[in-house]
């Protein structure tokens, strides 16, 4: 399929396939639509939920958390999430999963390094040039291991605090929106954990609440209205 790269209405480029009229992100913003779904309702919600539980420890102390991305792509969840955790004082483990890796030549066409953190040029590197299937370390802090499976063959159990479900909407790719697939999301999550996707389709927010999430609907993106965020409460 012919892959192109395009400016969003952030300025920030991703890639669109072209058969498929869909975008690794949002056209509205690439950067606008991480930072709001990724960002601030995932890794800054759960870290502000460990704030609360640990209130009565030493706040100076780094904080271990595990994030599943369904969908790598280009690496740009990652690369924010990895400047995000500096300032959070979070260890991260970060797992990306990607059925079909994006091509070196398509990553140095993007402009995520100029518009985010041009001091950070080396690590927005190292995180497309360490090896597949093999964990890394990327700053002393931030852990990656890129995996290249598809996402019905994951099979973590109780592993993940975070879940960036960024996978292809939908329309075009419905058999990863199904309620096996959010049970898969379900059990890899630890107790507490939560799930954020840009998606708001009453479809996905029904697959997800019948394997066990909790679902709420929180303001989307620009150019959506809403988006999905799931936490995974066991049945005692």
């Amino acid at each position: 399929m012919k892959r192109n790269i395009i400016t969003t209405s952030d300025g920030s480029k991703t890639i669109q396939i072209e058969e498929w009229n869909e975008q690794y992100h949002s056209i509205h913003g690439a950067i606008q639509e991480a930072n709001h779904v990724f960002m601030k309702h995932g890794l800054f919600f759960y870290s502000e939920k460990i704030d609360k539980d640990q209130a009565e420890i030493n706040q100076s102390a780094t904080k271990e958390v595990s994030i599943l991305e369904i969908g790598f792509g280009t690496g740009l969840n990652a690369f924010l999430t990895l400047i995000e955790a500096e300032k959070l004082n979070l260890n991260i483990n970060y797992v990306g999963v990607e059925a079909y890796p994006v091509l070196l030549d398509e990553i140095i066409q993007l402009n995520y390094i100029e518009l985010i953190s041009e001091t950070h040029k080396t690590v927005f590197e190292k995180l497309h040039e360490t090896p597949w299937e093999e964990p890394s370390s990327i700053t002393s802090d931030f852990q990656l291991e890129k995996q290249q499976k598809f996402f019905k063959d994951i099979n973590a159990e109780n592993e993940f605090n975070i879940i960036y479900f960024d996978a292809f909407g939908a329309r075009v790719q419905p058999e990863l929106w199904t309620e096996d697939i959010f049970k898969i999301m379900f059990n890899a999550l630890k107790e507490n954990g939560v799930l954020v996707t840009y998606s708001a389709k009453g479809s996905v927010r029904r697959a997800m609440q019948a394997v066990g999430f909790i679902v709420e609907r929180l303001p989307g993106p620009p150019g959506k209205r809403e988006m999905l965020r799931a936490t995974k409460h066991s049945v005692k």
